[in-house]
């Protein structure tokens, strides 16, 4: 049994796996890598291996930096199934088509540049066809159900509580004259307590362990202190009768916030003016959260239950917006009012639109609720640089400017420490860390060790590990 890791080694993005036991090849996660534009695209579309030859293909979640090179890994050759959640498989089919669209942009960006350099053109890594046609090859796989996927292979998927329909991988392995092993891979391991989601399972057996590293240096706040922060910079925002603009992920802390606004407003702790959702992508995507409620944790269903609303991403003072023209028509309607759009960091999206007409108005609240990755226009916003560029233009930021950070969905150092607590040292071989920057895995590493697991190695891209 051979294990080689292609991607999100030493990094946070691009995971990709590779096992080859039994004379078959399986794919953990196929993400894209999303780094500098040139070395994104030369290492997105050049794949480390084969795709006819890989046999099978297990899928942790749904985000891009998981999911998103699927439908270049299917245009290349892959043929063999993609094993999944089923709320995973949903989610896929939406996003991977967003993530399409975003490809034939940029592409086409970029080929106007060239074309001004007299350079051929580029083709996108995929389009939103090769979106389409990877869709088929999805299986989705209940949870706790245990399902032959190759000889002597079989899959076990478990609830990470990251993401709706995250799971963690479970393989149990026989080869020919060898007693069975185990391989876990945790995906992106969740929080516990996160709203709407149940709480990440715990796994006490295993012979090697892939796991994630992304905050193993790292502490949260909690959320309760994260609501309270939200419930205060609300009411400030109210005050001033201006905007609150709210740039959000679409997948997840979208409805994380809708969710905790939904209880503050239904517990009278924040006052009435309208929310809108203004993202295509967010609104699609909280449509598949409605439909998996066997992904929700108790207090979720008991909200649900109680509440006159029924629903926890809908209440009479949200609003979800799709059309461009609906989008247009905020900017004329009257304060005080929440938008929630995409991007997350500001680098494209509806966001920037709201933005650019109300960055420069004192009365505006910009809140950032997520990470924010150097260079990009969240983070400059945020680290107090002034005037800020949108659409080419020069804006002085005379908004107020707050952030909260106790919204991830990633489990912190005490949480994966806590988790990797569970297993069974004297079983346990070797552990594998991945999805994480160097402070996060050397950090995440020592604690391990200090807790007796022995053999922790971070592998670097292009290791292979018999095992």
């Amino acid at each position: 049994m051979k294990l080689q890791f292609w991607g999100a080694a030493r990094t946070v993005t691009g995971s990709m796996h590779l096992l080859e036991v039994n004379g078959k090849k399986i794919l953990l996660d196929c993400g894209l890598f999303q780094g500098k534009r040139q070395l994104s695209y030369e290492r997105n579309l050049n794949l480390p291996f084969e795709p006819k030859e890989i046999d099978v293909l297990v899928l942790s979640h749904a985000h891009i930096d998981h999911s998103g090179n699927i439908p270049n890994l299917v245009r290349q050759g892959f043929r063999g199934n993609i094993y999944t959640t089923h709320a995973t498989r949903d989610l896929c089919s939406t996003m991977l088509m967003d993530s399409a669209r975003i490809q034939e942009q940029d592409i086409a960006y970029l080929n106007k540049k060239r074309r001004r350099k007299g350079e051929g053109p580029l083709r996108p890594l995929y389009t939103t066809q090769d979106a389409l046609n990877a869709l088929p090859y999805f299986i989705g796989v209940p949870y706790h159900r245990p399902l032959p996927i190759a000889p002597g292979v079989t899959l076990t998927l478990y609830d990470a509580g990251h993401i709706l329909g995250s799971a963690m991988v479970v393989l149990d392995i026989e080869e020919q004259g060898k007693p069975q092993q185990r391989l876990v891979f945790s995906g992106d391991l969740g929080r516990s307590g996160l709203t709407i989601l149940r709480d990440p399972e715990f796994i006490d057996q295993a012979d090697y362990l892939i796991m994630e590293s992304t905050y193993g240096s790292r502490y949260h706040e909690s959320f309760d202190d994260a609501t309270r922060k939200l419930r205060e910079i609300s009411v400030r925002a109210f005050k001033r009768k201006g905007r609150m603009l709210v740039p959000s992920f679409a997948v997840g802390r979208t409805q994380e916030l809708v969710y905790r606004l939904n209880t503050l407003r239904s517990q009278h702790k924040i006052p009435e003016f309208p929310i809108y959702v203004d993202s295509p992508l967010a609104v699609n995507v909280t449509e598949i959260f409605r439909l998996h409620p066997e992904c929700y944790d108790e207090e979720t269903l008991h909200f649900m239950a109680n509440s006159k609303h029924r629903s926890p991403f809908g209440f009479h003072l949200l609003r979800y917006v799709r059309s461009v023209d609906d989008s247009k028509a905020l900017n004329f309607a009257p304060d005080p009012l929440m938008i929630i759009a995409a991007s997350g960091m500001c680098e494209g999206g509806r966001i920037l639109h709201h933005l650019k007409n109300h960055i420069q108005d004192a009365n505006t609240t910009i809140l950032f609720t997520g990470y924010q990755a150097a260079n990009t226009l969240g983070r400059k916003i945020l680290d107090g640089v002034s005037p800020v560029r949108i659409f080419g233009d020069m804006y002085e930021v005379r908004a107020h400017v707050e952030r909260i950070d106790g919204y991830s969905a990633h489990a912190d150092r005490a949480e994966l420490l806590d988790w990797a607590h569970h297993f069974d040292r004297g079983k346990l071989k070797r552990i594998f860390l991945v999805h994480g920057e160097e402070d996060g895995y050397t950090a995440l590493a020592s604690g391990l060790e200090q807790m007796g697991f022995t053999q922790v190695i971070a592998p670097q891209r292009g290791d292979a590990f018999q095992l």
